[in-house]
C-alpha cells in the first residue's frame, strides 16, 4: 500500500509594507506577518461606525483638529513580526499628521485615537489583543463601542478602563477638548 505524504507548509509571512501593498480595500488585518481575513460585518456595525465618524467629524471640523479616517484604515500595531489592525475609525491631530493630503499607503504615525465597534461575532479576548496593541504602539485613547450594551469603553496605557453607559455624555478631554458625545446618540 502506497502512502501519500502531504508537504505542509508554513504559511507565507509579509511584511506590513507588502501586506499594505497587495491587500488594501480588502477586509483583512496582518496578524504576525499572517493574513487573516476578517467576517464582514452587517448593517448596523456600519451604521454604529459612521454615527461616531459622523459625531467625531463634526468636532474634528469645526475646530480644525486633524483628520478622522473610517472603513478599516491599516494601522501597524507592531513589528517583526509584523502586525496591521483594520480600525474602524481613527483620528490624527494636525501634530502626528499634517494638515493637507493624507499620503498613500501605511503612514509612519499612528493615530491618537482609534475607535473600534465590537461586533457580534468578536470575542472579547480578540477585543483585548487589538486595544493592547494600539496602545503599545502609541495610540493615546481607544475606544470599543458595544452594541450589546449601548456602552463605550475608554482604554489609556496604564490606566483604569471608563465605561460610559447609555445615559452618559462620552468625553475624551485629553486628546479632544470640548468634545461631548451622548453615547445614545452613537447608537440610535
Amino acid at each position: 500500500m502506497a502512502t501519500v505524504t502531504q508537504s505542509v507548509h508554513p504559511p507565507v509571512r509579509l511584511t506590513a509594507a507588502e501586506f499594505a501593498r497587495r491587500y488594501t480595500g480588502q477586509y483583512v488585518e496582518l496578524v504576525d506577518g499572517v493574513v487573516q481575513e476578517l467576517p464582514v460585518p452587517f448593517q448596523q456595525h456600519g451604521k454604529v461606525c459612521n454615527r461616531a465618524a459622523f459625531l467625531l467629524t463634526q468636532h474634528v471640523d469645526a475646530n480644525d483638529l486633524g483628520h478622522v479616517t473610517t472603513n478599516d484604515s491599516f494601522v501597524q500595531t507592531t513589528a517583526d513580526p509584523d502586525r496591521v489592525r483594520g480600525a474602524d475609525i481613527c483620528y490624527f491631530s494636525y501634530e502626528r499628521l499634517p494638515k493637507g493630503q493624507i499620503p498613500e499607503g501605511l503612514l509612519p504615525v499612528n493615530p491618537e485615537l482609534v475607535i473600534e465597534v465590537r461586533s457580534p461575532s468578536e470575542g472579547w479576548n480578540d477585543v483585548f489583543i487589538k486595544v493592547g496593541e494600539y496602545l503599545s504602539a502609541n495610540v493615546r485613547v481607544v475606544v470599543v463601542l458595544d452594541m450589546a450594551t449601548l456602552s463605550a469603553s475608554v482604554y489609556r496605557k496604564d490606566e483604569f478602563q471608563q465605561i460610559f453607559d447609555n445615559g452618559d455624555d462620552l468625553t475624551i478631554p485629553d486628546i479632544l477638548p470640548g468634545l461631548t458625545v451622548p453615547v445614545r446618540k452613537v447608537f440610535e
